[in-house]
């Protein structure tokens, strides 16, 4: 009998799509051993995400509220050495820039520094945040990191009892236009500054995340943002205290690209069942009303400056 089921347990293993695999082996690994790699991003952008598709070149704003956080980016302008003119770059959406966040944000904690060093190629650099590297892969990586670089962010929060914001160009010192296949070796210089404010409150407020996690919902750009807001606020829930959000309150954050509450719903709740599968320690529930958030152990324990291995 073992036997057997241990062939069928192969065979369906083998039945499963590549990102179905990496996702079952993720949460199998998470279930039965500690995290060896940790990844970190700042409370903020755990809370706000950035869009998920494109909102058009037209719009050069964005700003998402969650609780006492703000988060606000501004598209910015790029400069094209072959022209001399600045050129409008749009949003930066989708899971790659995400990634790209999470990438510097662990970068700095783990080396204690702002500067951050990075690949020397677009090949390197989308292998080390774990993204296929064809060709159309690459481009729109490229095309990402552009919208990322030219961008300002803002973000507010209350610290201590007062307001703090911080305003920052994220990512800096990346050449946007040479060379013009995105494979070559000289990309971009071999560090990335991190500004003094942003990295500051970084160290303040970085949320350790289990980087087989990450790996395994890299695809999803609402699966990431599910989970890094579950990673942040679970385990502030009051023990015995159970939060209660409305499903209207939950498309408001994450809603966004939806006409329809039920079809946002429908969505999001799969994407949950995706999330518990690597976060298996988050406590809550769903009903017809919203969701209870119940207080749960993070899923990487302790603090960043008690976190770093290696």
């Amino acid at each position: 009998m073992t036997d057997s089921n241990h062939t069928a347990n192969d065979i369906s293993h083998l039945t499963l799509s590549p990102t179905q695999r990496k996702r079952l082996d993720a949460a199998t690994a998470i279930r039965s051993t500690r995290p060896d790699q940790i990844d970190f991003l700042h409370t903020v952008q755990c809370q706000c995400g950035i869009p998920y598709v494109n909102p058009g070149d037209a719009v050069r704003e964005w700003e998402r509220k969650q609780g006492l956080a703000t988060l606000r980016i501004e598209a910015g302008s790029a400069y094209d050495p072959a022209t001399g003119q600045f050129v409008k770059q749009g949003l930066p959406y989708g899971e790659k820039p995400r990634l790209v966040l999470i990438h510097l944000a662990t970068e700095a904690i783990r080396s204690g520094s702002p500067v951050v060093d990075v690949e020397d190629s677009m090949t390197a650099f989308a292998r080390a945040l774990g993204l296929a590297t064809n060709g159309p892969h690459l481009r729109h990586l490229k095309d990402q990191l552009s919208r990322l670089a030219s961008a300002t962010v803002r973000m507010g929060m209350v610290e201590g009892g007062r307001a703090v914001q911080v305003n920052t160009q994220i990512v800096s010192a990346i050449d946007l236009w040479y060379p013009s296949e995105p494979g070559q070796r000289v990309l971009w210089t071999s560090s990335v500054r991190l500004s003094a404010e942003y990295f500051a409150s970084l160290k303040r407020h970085a949320v350790p995340l289990d980087r087989r996690a990450v790996g395994a919902l890299a695809g999803s750009a609402l699966a990431l943002d599910v989970y890094t807001w579950l990673a942040q606020r679970l385990h502030r829930v009051p023990a015995g205290k159970p939060q209660f959000i409305p499903w209207a309150g939950v498309y408001d954050q994450f809603g966004q690209g939806y006409a329809r509450v039920r079809d946002f719903r429908r969505r999001f709740l799969d994407t949950l069942r995706l999330v518990q599968a690597v976060y298996p320690q988050a406590r809550l529930s769903a009903d017809d009303r919203g969701l209870t958030l119940e207080h749960s152990t993070p899923p990487v324990a302790g603090k960043a400056d008690q976190l770093l291995i290696g």
